[in-house]
């Protein structure tokens, strides 16, 4: 089997000099790589570079080689574009059709899956112009990640920094093994929670669970990689934040309440897969509860946290909008599975058996995804990403 041929576009950014990591990282793993910078990107990096840690000449000229036609082949062998740095001047030339440059003919000859790797400065980010450029390539099946939150060029620090350079790899190798598969997601907005709750009983000490948030993740990076614009609300996860999606920070269940509710608004699908603590301390404590030679501790009274879950299902947001439940059960995993689906409302319910030897913070699980119109659909046990690509293959058959 021939190497995967991918396509590195890189535009003209600071972010540039990034690009040379992601260069190495598809290399080494075995992808003949291209790469076409713009004539802004080599005031950056320089071809040299390029063409050294590629293995191969950069592409920088329309008018080179002209008999191979470059502008068309490029894009036409292509199994993967990926734009990185992707400037706000690039997707806005990408979103209009424009093509003045070597880079701007390869994405329009391109018929492979294309990423871009936005970079850029918060305000031009959130203009409404690059919104809708944005909005533009999304609906037309390309994958336009996030960009990350952190610092930009000299003292500000804002939204508008490129992804690091090892989840643009992930994104990009999670959509070459869909193997050219339709982008499924594209133009979708998916709401995706991860990771367990905890809640306080002092300063020092909470009531919280095992999730690791790997399965909340994978099904975050994933939907990415099938076209999503994924808004991804971390409860307590330390895990690497999957390039692409739109990382809200919570905690509590209260905290997860308000973030879904507000996510959701917009949303085509939300999964609920963190582990949501049922129950908090009705009090919390001040200062650290500390043991009393010969007096036990009062008990600590608990209270009931809201049902996410049934409240996302009972109030949807908008029309046809999907809900999708995770339940970790220790027994009669199926029968209390199904009392679950009933009684949350949800469309879809993932069910998996958790214990101390599966299910939290393993790399591998296995599951049962119940419908509300009664089918069951089993997944063996597998990679965490393999099982969130199967659960996303359910959402999209039933997407209007």
């Amino acid at each position: 089997m021939s190497a995967p041929r991918v396509v590195l576009g890189v535009s003209g950014g600071i972010a540039a000099y990034k690009a040379c990591e992601l260069l190495r990282r598809l290399t080494e793993s075995g992808h003949q790589v291209t790469v076409v910078p713009t004539a802004a990107a080599l005031h950056f990096v320089g071809e040299a570079t390029w063409a050294a840690l590629s293995g191969r000449p950069a592409a920088t000229e329309t008018w080179e080689s002209v008999h191979e036609v470059p502008h068309v082949r490029i894009g036409q062998n292509a199994d993967l574009v990926v734009v990185a740095p992707a400037t706000a001047d690039l997707m806005a030339k990408a979103a209009h059709g424009m093509a003045d440059d070597l880079l701007t003919n390869t994405l329009l000859t391109a018929r492979c899956p294309v990423v871009f790797a936005p970079a850029m400065h918060t305000e031009m980010w959130e203009h409404p112009a690059t919104q809708e450029n944005v909005a533009t390539l999304r609906r037309r099946g390309a994958i336009v990640l996030d960009p990350a939150v952190g610092r930009l060029t000299g003292k500000d620090t804002g939204k508008g920094r490129l992804p690091e350079p090892s989840e643009i790899f992930e994104a990009c190798r999670r959509v070459l093994a869909r193997g050219g598969l339709e982008q499924d997601l594209a133009g979708r907005h998916v709401v995706v929670s991860a990771g367990g709750t905890r809640e306080p009983l002092d300063p020092v000490r909470f009531l919280g669970n095992r999730s690791s948030g790997k399965q909340g993740y994978a099904l975050a990076a994933t939907a990415v990689a099938r076209g999503a614009r994924v808004t991804l609300l971390s409860a307590n996860v330390e895990l690497p934040a999957p390039a692409g999606a739109d990382v809200v920070r919570v905690s509590t269940a209260l905290q997860l309440r308000e973030a879904a509710l507000k996510a959701a608004v917009d949303a085509d699908v939300v999964v609920m897969a963190a582990a949501v603590a049922d129950f908090r301390p009705a009090e919390y404590a001040g200062g650290k509860i500390k043991k009393v030679d010969g007096v036990d501790p009062a008990p600590v009274a608990l209270v009931r946290n809201p049902d996410i879950l049934a409240e996302l299902s009972a109030q949807r947001q908008r029309g046809g909008q999907l809900v999708v439940g995770f339940a970790a059960e220790t027994d009669d995993v199926l029968a209390n599975g199904r009392a679950k689906l009933t009684r949350k409302g949800c469309d879809l319910l993932v069910v998996n058996e958790v214990g101390e030897s599966r299910g939290f913070g393993l790399d591998t699980n296995a599951a049962v995804v119940l419908s509300a119109d009664g089918t069951e659909v089993h997944i063996a046990d597998g990679p965490k990403e393999d099982l969130a690509d199967a659960v996303w293959d359910q959402v999209a058959a039933r997407l209007p």
